[in-house]
């Protein structure tokens, strides 16, 4: 092997915390009177996809699992690595072999060791095409020796490029250097799984009565359509520093009742409703927050074969795309401080350089004649209106935003949208399957680096839901994953996707919340919006 070079995280550790943080009645480090009761309520929309770190794919989801699992990494408040079950790591000189370190008192919540054997199974175990894992193709975009043969099922999964060479030293290849690849281990899809409970207990490992995890939280509460409840997990080797003795997600689908359930003192967090951001603002003063978030906000056109012959035709996409007036929607519907989209990876993506569409350089006015005109040269027009369905899942704030597109396409160019709204897991199947016209979508970064956003329209994606293919927007990313300068391979990428229009970007997230001023240490500056409930703690009022 190719000398090493030591990168080291242990600096990162806070240091001199001997005591129980919990058994205190202030805060070690800020000094704050700790609230007797240390519960975490926050509301989310739907019921998540699971808690299995390698089949959840929701974003409410993502935060549950990060309490009942720690990966090799995590990040701090703002977005920074720093150790989770690895205390440091170690990469070649041509950067294709990683080997991390794992802590020797990292344990399940059984009692059992942590060990390298542990995140080798889960990697396995996510890349088997027998898990049918919906992050599967992650594993392909981690550039893991053999990955793309194993998803693919020419390859067992126990070729692939990660080896347990001891109990606590994780050896990781890759065909291709990523200088992003750290950032990659704080997903959940890499977690660890517990192999004996996984195989004991089938499908129904995940129920509260046979969970065992290594996070900081355990599962003790799975009920559908109300909460989730995790209760601390005095197992978890730095759990004498962690605070918050519970972290309790309510289910609530409507934001307004969320919004009257915090104002009465039953929640921390909630999402603000679309348009209240600034009244609230108002009333609350920081209380409510808006921070950017690594997130987009779009609709996807179905081009597959089950698609509607009028969207084959890129002028129709164009003419849709153009004939939204973002502004509307970001300072008259979100009022959130959601910035317009253009492109379809935020341009607050670390080293994302984003172009110059001509789109983004028009008026709204020159925008709706040459979506008129494109129409008409499809053959659209009073005489032969288009129309089509258009899906959302449900919620508020979706609802308002279908309700403007579809006012807006039929005000300007006379189209005829037809709405309908599904629940979370339904709409993520029929999504996933092919079975709409027309899609809202969504998409968080999965690690702070344009291809997070741009791999997801590559032809043989896992999330390319619309089946867009373009044989040159492949070949960029191909090359992106060896070149020194990704930065205009991405602007070109994004350049044939607006000429293409494969999905509309409405706008990019930003993070709108109600949050308590007695919660602290939310990670409002981390752009990925990572969180974990062992970092938070309640002051008292």
């Amino acid at each position: 092997m190719t000398r090493l070079t030591r990168l080291t995280l242990t600096t990162f550790l806070s240091a001199g915390l001997a005591a129980s943080a919990v058994a205190q009645e202030t805060h070690p480090e800020t000094g704050d009177t700790l609230a007797a009761d240390q519960t975490f309520t926050y509301r989310i929309l739907d019921n998540i996809s699971s808690i299995d770190p390698q089949i959840v794919e929701d974003t409410d989801g993502s935060d549950v699992v990060r309490d009942l699992f720690e990966g090799l990494l995590n990040q701090d408040e703002n977005g920074e690595l720093v150790p989770g079950v690895a205390t440091d790591w170690e990469v070649s000189d041509d950067k294709m072999t990683y080997t991390f370190h794992l802590r020797d008192d990292a344990k399940w919540s059984n009692g059992d060791p942590v060990t390298a054997g542990d995140f080798v199974y889960a990697w396995r175990r996510a890349a088997d095409p027998a898990t049918a894992s919906p992050y599967q193709w992650f594993i392909s975009l981690m550039s893991l020796e053999n990955g793309d043969a194993v998803v693919a099922g020419d390859m067992a999964p126990e070729e692939l490029g990660v080896e347990a060479i001891d109990d606590t030293t994780l050896e990781v290849r890759l065909t291709s250097p990523l200088p992003y690849f750290p950032q990659m281990v704080v997903h959940s899809t890499t977690f660890p799984s517990p192999q004996s409970v996984i195989e004991e207990h089938g499908s129904a490992w995940t129920s509260p009565e046979n969970f065992v995890g290594n996070g900081a939280y355990v599962l003790t509460e799975m009920n559908p359509g109300e909460s989730i409840v995790r209760e601390k997990n005095d197992q978890y080797w730095d759990a004498e520093n962690v605070i918050l003795d519970k972290s309790v997600a309510l289910i609530i689908n409507d934001e307004n009742v969320a919004l009257t359930r915090y104002r009465a003192g039953e929640l921390d967090m909630t999402d603000i409703p679309a348009g209240q951001f600034p009244r609230l603002r108002d009333e609350y003063g920081e209380e409510a927050h808006s921070f950017p978030k690594l997130c987009n906000y779009y609709y996807t056109f179905n081009l597959s074969e089950s698609g509607p012959e009028a969207f084959k035709d890129p002028n129709v996409r164009k003419a849709l795309a153009l004939a939204v007036d973002r502004d509307i929607i970001v300072n008259n519907v979100m009022a959130g401080g959601q910035p317009p989209a253009y492109v379809f990876t935020p341009e607050a993506t670390a080293g994302f350089n984003a172009p110059e569409t001509e789109m983004a350089g028009m008026t709204q006015a020159e925008r709706d004649a040459k979506a008129k005109e494109l129409l008409a040269e499809a053959g659209f027009g009073e005489d032969n209106p288009l129309s089509f369905d258009m899906v959302y899942n449900t919620s508020e704030a979706h609802q308002k935003v279908a309700v403007v597109l579809s006012q807006m396409w039929k005000q300007k160019l006379g189209v005829e949208a037809q709405l309908s709204n599904m629940e979370w897991k339904v709409f993520l199947e029929e999504r996933g399957n092919q079975n709409f016209e027309l899609a809202r979508g969504a998409w968080c970064g999965d690690y702070n680096e344009a291809s997070t956003f741009l791999d997801l329209l590559q032809s043989d994606s896992g999330y390319n839901d619309g089946k867009y293919a373009n044989a040159e927007y492949d070949q960029l990313l191909e090359d992106a994953l060896t070149a020194e300068d990704t930065a205009p391979l991405y602007t070109r990428a994004e350049e044939i996707l607006a000429a293409d229009m494969p999905v509309i970007p409405l706008y990019h997230y930003a993070g709108v919340y109600m949050i308590d001023d007695s919660l602290k240490n939310f990670p409002v500056n981390n752009i990925q919006f990572n969180w974990y409930s062992k970092d938070l703690y309640k002051a008292a009022e």
